[in-house]
């Protein structure tokens, strides 16, 4: 594993249970593969009594790009801030996450970006299920150009 759970809860603004991924299995310039176990949780933050809906899958891409987008300062120094702007294209496969039993593996590529906002494609599975798709808009420091 590239980064654990505690290497992630350092670079994203998440805590406790809420820092939802469990490691970086690999990562380069332009892609992520993270894994969690943490659907399967009866304190996931996000679960209600019903289970764990599909679509707080978006959470588990979220903090992928967060991690990504971390990774280049090789998490020596704070991350920028980002902000998830915008959803595209959003394919649930499935109703619930909580009743999967294989870990949730979580895939983010940078399809484009620059210094103010990032696009990433990603994409969710569990064993051989395909969970969930995606294109995610991040605006970056979004809270210093007055956004």
């Amino acid at each position: 594993m590239l980064a654990t759970k505690v290497d992630i809860a350092k670079v994203i603004p998440h805590t406790g249970n809420m820092c939802l991924l469990d490691g970086v299995l690999e990562c380069d310039a332009q892609r992520i593969r993270c894994i969690s176990g943490t659907h399967r949780n009866a304190d996931n933050p996000m679960r209600s009594d019903d289970g764990l809906p599909a679509l707080c899958g978006v959470e588990y891409a979220a903090q992928a790009m967060a991690v990504h987008g971390a990774w280049d300062a090789k998490f020596d120094s704070k991350p920028r801030a980002g902000y998830l702007a915008a959803l595209r294209d959003v394919a649930c496969h499935r109703m619930r996450l909580d009743d999967l039993s294989d870990d949730l593996i979580i895939d983010a590529e940078k399809v484009m970006g620059d210094d103010a906002r990032v696009i990433y494609q990603f994409n969710i599975h569990a064993g051989a299920d395909k969970i969930m798709s995606g294109r995610a808009t991040v605006v970056l420091d979004a809270d210093k150009a007055g956004l």
